[in-house]
């Protein structure tokens, strides 16, 4: 697996929006389309914001919380037919549990839990150089 933290939540010029992953050596990133919805709620915590009444992945933070779960980290797994395919490993009692998710609520959750974001290691064909990224960034409006 290869550690990655997320470098930006960006929306591209068509506005569709992205999370860009990156690895400890700022090298490769893995962009990854998400919904408005979720573009925010990653953003918000990425800015230091605090919404004025929970969204739902504070909301499920506090769950976890109260009933002792620990989220150990999140892998993004897969890619099969365009779509993204993540784990949660949630930790409860001493037993691991893991959760299959959507990447934009696993990273959402992570980030909240300052748990680690891994991407499995077959998922390096499907990052870009980190140089072409910037190149091709120039215009578009990042919301973070």
């Amino acid at each position: 697996m290869i550690k990655m933290e997320v470098k930006t939540v960006t929306a591209d010029q068509g506005g569709n929006f992205l999370i860009l992953l990156m690895d400890d050596e700022e090298k490769k990133v893995l962009p990854i389309s998400i919904g408005p919805l979720e573009a925010q709620a990653i953003a918000l915590v990425l800015q230091g914001e605090t919404p004025p009444r929970p969204l739902t992945h504070d909301l499920l933070k506090t769950i976890c919380d109260n009933l002792n779960g620990v989220l150990e980290k999140v892998v993004i797994t897969d890619i099969r037919e365009s779509t993204f395919y993540a784990e949660i490993y949630m930790q409860n009692n001493g037993e691991t549990m893991v959760i299959d998710s959507r990447p934009s609520d696993a990273i959402a959750l992570a980030l909240r839990f300052e748990a680690p974001i891994y991407m499995a290691d077959k998922m390096v064909e499907f990052t870009y150089d980190y140089q072409d990224i910037i190149a091709r960034e120039g215009g578009d409006e990042e919301l973070h």
